[in-house]
């Protein structure tokens, strides 16, 4: 089975469209950045069970209260989390009552505010944990595979990991502008852990098919004579059913977690579901033909 030769082209081509559609969405409808990031108020209020409370009802209610970027989740049972621009007590207290009144008995569980000053820290967190992860992945990786033949360089291996990795990145970025102005996703520090656990699984899965290409090099194999193409080509096919099985189980448990999860945790399923998909794909047909093609120019 030949995986690489004139495929690879297609395969980089059809990375390039849907990074280029994605691209095209995070400048038309941006991602709508959540509390975490731009700072507000949560509300959490816990209902009667016989009370039929509900989105549309809890929105109605407060119609007249001019709430600024309101959003509403149900969590469990009974309990209610309403995101907004930062409120202070006095506002909350009205919605509070509001919610009493106009919809039914609730009792309030939480209610927490996000200022400007600690958002913009953990953006700046944030954008810095992940650059730390690729250059850490970068230096890991060259570390890794300095044992290699002289025409190869370990350099060139790490930084086509890290070019599958932005790969990754900009398709979930790609794909959560549109879920964004669709459904409404936000961006918040869970999106972050996603991310970050997406870079983690990508790696592995192109370390797995980088380390078999080192050990086909060696003397002692059988395909340490013929070009790297061709040794590539070997270990994509010998590593392959293990990185889908492995990627499948991952993916599986992820669908029953979004079929059966809630509203919360949403999102987060989301991107990780997303990013497992295109990270099984990039560590096999983005990674391993970046490598190739850097090496025989």
């Amino acid at each position: 089975m030949n995986l690489l030769g004139r495929k690879k082209i297609w395969y980089l081509a059809i990375s390039g469209i849907i990074i280029l559609t994605g691209i095209i969405s995070l400048l038309i409808f941006k991602l709508r950045l959540g509390i975490d990031f731009v700072g507000g108020s949560i509300i959490e209020i816990e209902t009667k069970q016989n009370t039929n409370f509900s989105n549309d009802k809890i929105k109605q209610a407060l119609a007249d209260k001019n709430i600024e970027n309101l959003s509403i989740y149900q969590i469990g049972e009974g309990g209610w989390v309403l995101k907004m621009k930062e409120i202070d007590e006095n506002k909350k207290n009205e919605i509070i009552n509001a919610i009493k009144n106009k919809v039914g008995e609730s009792e309030e569980r939480r209610f927490e505010t996000v200022g400007p000053t600690v958002s913009q820290n953990l953006r700046q967190k944030s954008i810095f944990a992940i650059i730390l992860a690729m250059f850490a992945i970068i230096f890991y990786i060259a570390l890794a595979f300095r044992r290699l033949p002289k025409f190869l360089s370990p350099w060139k291996f790490g930084i086509s990991a890290i070019i599958a990795l932005v790969h990754d990145l900009l398709i979930v970025l790609g794909a959560f502008s549109i879920l964004s102005h669709f459904w409404g996703y936000e961006i918040d520090s869970m999106f972050i852990t996603a991310l970050l656990t997406i870079l983690g699984f990508s790696v592995h899965d192109t370390i797995v098919v980088f380390d078999r290409i080192r050990e086909n090099f060696h003397s002692n194999s059988p395909y340490s004579g013929l070009d790297i193409e061709s040794v590539a080509n070997y270990s994509l096919v010998q590593t392959m059913g293990r990185s889908l099985n492995t990627s499948l189980t991952i993916i599986l448990v992820l669908i029953v977690m979004l079929t059966l999860g809630g509203n919360t945790i949403q999102p987060f399923i989301v991107a990780m579901l997303i990013g497992m998909i295109t990270g099984t794909y990039s560590s096999i047909f983005i990674a391993t033909p970046i490598l190739v093609f850097w090496h025989r120019k």
